[in-house]
């Protein structure tokens, strides 16, 4: 199976071959890098651009409104903070221009903690491109999403960012990508040698076409005490922990992979709400003006007489950064034990 990154590898050169994408772009994004985590290596369209965050922005912005159809790596979303203006700026062109004005362009970064990255290189991203108005927002947690979401994200008229969680880019996927050949020959087939790559050239296999909707969840747990929703690093633990919860004391949980954070999928989320009346949101993100505050607030006001108890969140600690020591790390952000419990808690709260 594909790891995560081999997938958005694969969504890109399908990209390139198929749905028009012009420039790959970004950091070390080109030969023979291909990118710090390997995302772009054999790209044909991939090319380096200077150390400069805003200018990748603007550049993408540009490309985009000149007819072409630009993806952008910001190396680590920590120096998304550089750009936000600018990002605000691509976000409202099309409303500014009453929608006669398309603006295709995707924008990538790695995103969240688990590389021991420490300060610079451990920060979510997700609750601050939620406040960017105009833009559709995506964050897979498996490699078959990851390549559909790409997808989607290629072919839409507006900006879209992909944040890939980074804990989870070498994780393999359980399911194939559509023509996805053995792991075996898909390594030897598109991962660069370690070393001399001056001569090195991908043999891409002939992968489908497979889209995933923005906007739409995944239910990947079902069960009928409480729901519990995230996306991201998080989600994987998530569903370890309902999978233990469930042999350990009988309860089970409807955990939904949120998979496109903005436009999100409200409608998967209300009935799951209606049938369980327990509701956990967990995510990584710092917990003070979280997107998960927003999803507990709307969960609260669309829902308030459906619920037995009071919804919780579980979120990152709302410090300025994450330590290198692992156990900075390990205490900075929910980890599968700390998971457990609060879905212990809310699954054997008295009503």
């Amino acid at each position: 199976m594909a790891t995560l990154v081999q997938a958005v590898r694969l969504a890109l050169h399908y990209g390139e071959t198929y749905l028009g994408v012009t420039d790959i772009f970004g950091e070390d994004v080109g030969p023979p890098l291909g990118g710090v985590f390997t995302a772009t290596q054999g790209l044909k369209t991939a090319w380096n651009s200077p150390l400069d965050e805003r200018g990748i922005v603007g550049m993408a912005m540009g490309i985009a409104y000149a007819g072409g159809r630009p993806v952008a790596e910001i190396q680590f979303c920590d120096y998304g903070f550089n750009t936000l203006d600018l990002l605000k700026v691509a976000g409202n062109q099309r409303w500014a221009g009453a929608g006669n004005f398309e603006l295709p362009m995707v924008v990538m970064m790695p995103s969240g903690s688990g590389i021991r990255g420490s300060l610079y290189h451990s920060h979510s991203f997700e609750s601050w491109a939620t406040r960017l108005a105009g833009w559709k927002v995506v964050m897979p947690s498996n490699a078959l999403d990851a390549y559909g979401l790409m997808l989607s994200a290629i072919v839409d008229p507006n900006p879209v960012m992909v944040l890939l969680p980074k804990a989870l880019l070498r994780v393999r996927g359980e399911q194939k990508i559509p023509g996805e050949p053995e792991e075996e020959e898909l390594r030897a087939s598109i991962d660069a040698p370690v070393g001399d790559r001056s001569e090195w050239q991908p043999r891409w296999p002939d992968i489908k076409e497979y889209f995933v909707k923005i906007g739409l969840g995944a239910l990947v747990r079902e069960g009928d005490d409480v729901t519990l929703i995230s996306y991201g690093r998080t989600l994987a633990l998530c569903v370890q922990a309902a999978d233990q919860l469930k042999d350990e004391i009988g309860k089970t949980f409807d955990v939904i992979d949120l998979r496109s954070i903005f436009p999100y999928d409200w409608k998967m989320i209300s009935a799951s709400v209606q049938k369980t009346g327990r509701v956990l949101i967990v995510n990584e993100d710092t917990e003070v003006t979280n997107f998960g505050e927003h999803l507990l607030r709307r969960v609260v006001d669309e829902h308030f007489y459906d619920l037995l108890v009071r919804p919780h969140v579980l979120l990152g600690k709302h410090v300025p950064g994450i330590g290198l020591n692992q156990v900075y790390e390990q205490n900075t952000v929910p980890q599968l034990r700390q998971i457990k419990e609060a879905m212990h808690t809310i699954a054997t709260e008295e009503a």
